[in-house]
């Protein structure tokens, strides 16, 4: 018997939409396409200037927290013939890297970091990084696509010197999708939400608020629709919206995340 029959899911992402359908259809569930990411624009004008400052700015401490970001930088200076700087400097830094796929890409850079969170999450590498002091110190801090405000915020009380690299733009989710997202939330017409990412989390909540339904949904997600997470990042943003129940794999998987939805079905 297929675990998730008759169960409709709504996914938030905005990539691998078909795969991840067929996975929970694979369950018996239905998948509903509902994006609530929104779009990222990196600002590419300044991608080459935050790549020199890298190579040349002999930062003591570099803080990473996407493997695509590290991809991008790299991917940048090659395009500049800079990819051997971008190593050199790099190597000479301490690195700090928050995730699993971060740690991977740095990897084949043959970069190796100083300090890496202890669970995936913002929480755990600020954990790590407690044992260092970080006053007056100069720090790159790699952004993409999430603003990361605990990260920065700790940052600022350990009194560092830092700057933000992969500066980006956020153009929100449809706001036509978001309303059907949250109606058929609030009706009971949705068993599960499917979070892929934290700023899927921060958009729901920032939409359902401005709609002044924020309560209304709290109550929807903690009490009937069940709020799955693809790892424990995202889950965390859920759990500082209130949300206390929240499945999610261990390792940070899409088709561990949807098994893991059918074990808590039966």
């Amino acid at each position: 018997m297929r675990k998730l029959a008759g169960k409709r899911i709504a996914l938030l992402g905005s990539r691998k939409i078909e795969e991840i359908g067929k996975l929970v259809e694979n369950q018996g569930g239905i998948a509903f396409s509902r994006p609530a990411q929104g779009t990222t624009l990196l600002k590419d004008d300044k991608l080459q200037d935050h790549v020199r400052l890298l190579i040349k700015e002999s930062f003591e401490w570099i803080i990473f927290t996407s493997g695509i970001g590290v991809e991008t930088i790299y991917q940048t200076a090659l395009d500049m013939n800079e990819g051997d700087a971008l190593i050199n400097s790099l190597q000479k830094a301490n690195i700090a890297a928050r995730g699993y796929k971060t740690v991977n890409t740095l990897k084949k850079l043959d970069i190796t970091p100083s300090v890496r969170d202890d669970d995936g999450s913002t929480a755990g590498l600020i954990r790590e990084f407690s044992a260092h002091s970080l006053t007056g110190r100069k720090v790159a801090l790699q952004l993409h696509g999430d603003p990361a405000p605990r990260l920065k915020q700790w940052l600022e009380d350990n009194h560092a010197d830092y700057e933000e690299i992969l500066p980006y733009t956020h153009i929100p989710p449809d706001e036509n999708v978001m309303n059907q997202l949250l109606s058929e939330l609030l009706d009971g017409k949705l068993d599960s939400v499917f979070f892929t990412s934290t700023p899927q989390v921060r958009n729901l909540f920032t939409f359902a608020r401005k709609k002044k339904a924020d309560t209304q949904l709290k109550s929807c997600l903690s009490e009937q629709v069940v709020a799955l997470s693809v790892g424990k990042v995202t889950a965390q943003a859920l759990h500082e919206e209130g949300i206390e129940r929240v499945i999610f794999p261990e390792a940070e998987r899409i088709g561990s995340a949807v098994i893991e939805l059918a074990r808590f079905y039966n």
